[in-house]
């Protein structure tokens, strides 16, 4: 995973967001180890559905949970991989015991 500063990237209100494995924040941004601990998480997640899958469901699951939630901030906060992402940031070692798919179990509300 490598980390770009730039002027861009995230959108207003988020610190990072992982493009393919790239960590986007803006110049000047310092991250603490659970903001890349989060991300990494996402890395793993993206690289086990190769990406396009992991993207198509993330959508997917955004507007479902907009449905259910009608809040797209709450929305977000319940997609399958940032809860796994949320709920295990502060475990800096939660990458080496993670089993693959582990945001399964993140799906049911």
């Amino acid at each position: 995973m490598k980390i770009i500063c730039n002027k861009i990237l995230p959108p207003k209100g988020y610190t990072a967001i992982n493009l393919f494995g790239y960590v986007f924040v803006k110049d000047g941004t310092v991250l603490e180890a659970k903001t890349i601990n989060h991300e990494q998480i996402h890395t793993e997640q993206g690289r086990e559905l190769l990406w396009i899958f992991f993207y198509l469901w993330y959508g997917i699951e955004w507007i479902v949970r907009l449905i259910q939630y009608k809040n797209s901030k709450q929305a977000y906060y319940n997609i399958s991989f940032e809860r796994e992402a949320y709920a295990n940031a502060d475990n800096l070692n939660y990458l080496k015991n993670r089993k693959r798919y582990s945001f399964v179990k993140y799906i049911k509300v």
